[in-house]
């Protein structure tokens, strides 16, 4: 399937909010998630399928000072 992710058109194997997450090594206590302009809440990731054509937003916390 294709999905266009932060800004990227990408080939997306299918599954769940997680298992992009983990294809791309990230903690999911770290990142908010946008799926087609809604936030997904963390308890669903795992619940949540990625759809064809579906535009996600991966965005990182990262501290400073």
């Amino acid at each position: 399937m294709n999905i266009r992710l932060n800004g990227k058109d990408k080939a997306f194997d299918g599954g769940t909010i997680m298992d992009l997450i983990k294809e791309y090594k990230l903690d999911p206590r770290r990142i908010a998630v946008e799926r087609n302009g809604e936030i997904v809440h963390r308890e669903v990731y795992g619940k949540t399928a990625v759809q064809d054509g579906d535009i996600i937003e991966l965005v990182k916390f990262v501290g400073g000072g």
